[in-house]
């Protein structure tokens, strides 16, 4: 079998509030790289400090990719990102750079590296039913629902995710057929024009990822993550929107909350409660699908950081070519 000669890509996986951004930001500046951004909030503008998006200073530092691309009230969809992603991995490639795909977004790489399935497009009316039906039952009896017609989906996708609820049940409905089944037929997309050595950081300590997800909450507040949503709600766009917070963007982890908050159903406290809590359910929702990820390599960052830079460095001492000196970058290369 010929060796694989496609330049090379790193994939940097891993749940909220693990490292990946600090971690790409290292080894894009270490190794010549540039970073695609692979997180559903970060594509929209305006969401800054509630989804941890780099700093001015971070981006002025390495160059990053889709971030910002749309307003808080217009569609992105993953198939569109996949689009996006491609062309920006190809431009970093012909530039002779390292392209670091760095999020916490499974759908997005599934699209990416894997394709989507041909499945039938979203459909507003449908989603407004659906929406009106768990209004009146619950989202649990919707996932109830969902585990009758779709047993190999509702498995992988949690009772309080109704987003992904949702679409299962709006593909079922309007295909007849299973979200699941759907999913087993991937479309032959393109091959990824990049090898990829797919990462991921993930303490295996509950615990400590429990308490990051705090601090870095707090931290949000303290850097005025309320005002922020006070000037989303302020765009007409949103404000004159019957219900804004169906929008994905808005369904981002905190941002519901928040607003809420600030209609005034929720206290101080409990706007914190939930929001951490909700913060929490999504990074064990991220591990689920981590734990499902094919050719995947976890490390935890605090334990496991040696092994970390092992696997990073011989991925790329093995495929480099004279684009850049890896060497000159790293600085510790092990002798192989």
């Amino acid at each position: 079998m010929p060796a694989d000669s496609r330049p090379l890509a790193i994939a940097l996986m891993g749940p909220t509030a693990s490292g990946k951004t600090a971690l790409a930001l290292d080894w894009a500046q270490r190794f010549g790289g540039e970073i695609v951004s692979v997180d559903s909030a970060l594509v929209y503008r305006g969401l800054d400090i509630g989804a941890a998006k780099p700093s001015r200073e971070e981006l002025a530092a390495v160059p990053h990719h889709l971030i910002d691309l749309r307003e808080p009230w217009q569609p992105y969809s993953a198939a569109d990102f996949a689009a996006d992603a491609r062309v920006a991995v190809k431009d970093i490639v012909d530039r002779g750079r390292l392209p670091i795909l760095a999020g916490g977004t499974g759908l997005y790489f599934r699209a990416l590296l894997q394709g989507l399935s041909p499945m039938p497009q979203a459909d507003p009316a449908m989603r407004v039913q659906i929406e009106a039906e768990a209004a009146e039952r619950g989202w649990p009896a919707m996932h109830a629902e969902l585990t009758t017609v779709d047993p190999a989906a509702a498995a992988r996708i949690h009772a309080t995710d109704p987003q992904r609820i949702q679409r299962a049940l709006e593909v079922y409905r309007l295909s007849g057929r299973p979200i699941s089944a759907w999913q087993r037929e991937a479309s032959a997309s393109p091959r990824f024009p990049c090898r990829v050595l797919k990462l991921a950081i993930a303490p295996h300590d509950r615990a400590v990822l429990h308490a990051r997800i705090e601090r870095r909450f707090d931290a949000m507040l303290a850097a005025g993550f309320l005002d922020e949503v006070r000037a989303l709600r302020a765009l007409p766009p949103l404000r004159d929107h019957p219900a804004p917070l169906d929008l994905p963007a808005l369904r981002a982890v905190g941002y519901r909350q928040a607003w809420e908050h600030l209609d005034g159903a929720l206290s101080a406290v409990e706007f914190r409660d939930r929001a951490i809590f909700a913060t929490r359910q999504l990074a064990k929702r991220q591990g689920t699908w981590l734990r499902g990820e094919r050719d995947l390599r976890v490390f935890d960052p605090a334990n496991d950081n040696a092994g970390l830079e092992m696997a990073v460095l011989a991925f790329l001492g093995d495929g480099a070519t004279g684009r850049f000196d890896l060497r000159a970058a790293s600085g510790q290369l092990p002798v192989m």
